[in-house]
């Protein structure tokens, strides 16, 4: 995800329609590509820039429904954008299921992933390009390589590190027990595969929710007060589900991931509707930098606090906190963004230098 910036960026100076069908283009083949792997570290590399590109993708999308939406319904927008996302990771995850007699077996798997260049042809001549995107194209266009990123960390810093510290603490909270459910699931309660399989399928479609229910209220309640509610409710359920037995786990688990799913649908709205036009793309991107190396952190912190604990549930939940203190910090520090044009919220400070020079 660290490479993917210098991609984004340049949808700062030559557009997000054609930045995204890049980004499309580059995910589908590499992802296909993967197939086609000698060895472990082939296949790594085909999967680390096949990362790159799928988190340009993501980025620039949710630029694009920000700037093309109304302002009454941006929240909601961008929820249903990670709830169609998510249902695709649920697509892959029945393939997966079925993993044994697909033919090729995981091989067979990723050159699915070459379907979606089909698209790429009928989507260049649909998808038209971001209109506040155009209003201010030739001015864009003239940036150099680096402005954007000059741009992102001159005119709003402040407001940079407050989302950026924000995104790291999240991450840092949810990635571990993100990444530890089923072992946990298999080893602690004696949840056999397919169990887990069922949870995750049939609870997560309950938990996807999150994504629209929370980007549809804080279109009407609020960012600020939304965003908080469901921030630190994520952990609190989190640290239920690795805590407790029985039927309490499950819907502890299914509670967790509705809040972090809305959680997140919120601060990727604010994340995008925080910084102008002309360097909107690079800033959500840099950002979820900021929430991949909090991710990676955690999982450094995790293997101490287990030496320290003995157990990685314990060092899971004690992690959770982190996740506690992105919430305090929206709703303190965050300014309410839900129902005002992207104009009033952030406007330009760097273009008319720029033009004077």
């Amino acid at each position: 995800t660290v490479l993917s910036p210098l991609i984004t960026s340049q949808a700062d100076r030559y557009g997000r329609r054609r930045l995204l069908l890049l980004a499309l283009a580059g995910c589908s083949l590499l992802s296909g590509l993967s197939a086609f792997s000698w060895n472990a570290a082939s296949f790594i590399g085909f999967k680390f820039f096949t990362t790159a590109f799928a988190s340009v993708e993501g980025s620039i999308a949710i630029v694009i429904l920000v700037e093309e939406v109304n302002a009454d319904s941006r929240g909601l927008a961008l929820g249903l954008l990670a709830a169609i996302s998510a249902s695709g990771y649920a697509l892959a995850a029945i393939g997966f299921a079925g993993i044994a007699i697909f033919p090729f077996g995981w091989r067979g798997l990723f050159i699915l992933s070459f379907i979606p260049l089909l698209l790429i042809v009928p989507l260049w001549r649909m998808m038209p390009e971001s209109s506040r995107y155009e209003k201010s194209r030739d001015s864009m266009r003239q940036q150099g390589f680096l402005a954007p990123f000059n741009a992102l960390f001159r005119t709003y810093p402040r407001r940079f590190a407050m989302i950026a510290g924000v995104m790291f603490l999240n991450a840092m909270g949810g990635t571990p027990g993100g990444l530890m459910q089923s072992k946990y699931l298999q080893q602690a309660h004696g949840w056999t595969p397919q169990e887990v399989a069922i949870l995750m399928l049939g609870g997560g479609a309950v938990g996807v929710l999150g994504n629209i229910i929370a980007g549809h209220l804080s279109d009407h309640l609020g960012r600020r007060i939304v965003g908080p509610v469901f921030l630190i409710a994520a952990p609190l359920l989190g640290a239920l589900f690795f805590n407790l037995s029985g039927a309490f786990v499950a819907a502890a688990w299914i509670g967790a991931l509705f809040s972090q799913t809305a959680g997140s649908t919120v601060l990727n709205t604010f994340s995008a509707e925080l910084f102008p036009t002309s360097h909107r793309s690079t800033a959500e991107s840099v950002i979820a930098v900021a929430g991949t190396i909090g991710g990676s952190a955690s999982l450094f912190i995790e293997g101490w606090l287990y030496t320290v604990t003995g157990s990685h549930w314990h060092a899971v939940t004690v992690l959770m906190s982190a996740s506690i203190l992105a919430g305090i910090g929206v709703a303190i520090f965050y300014p309410e963004t839900a129902g005002s044009e992207l104009e009033a919220i952030s406007p330009e400070r760097d273009i008319p230098k720029r033009r004077r020079a």
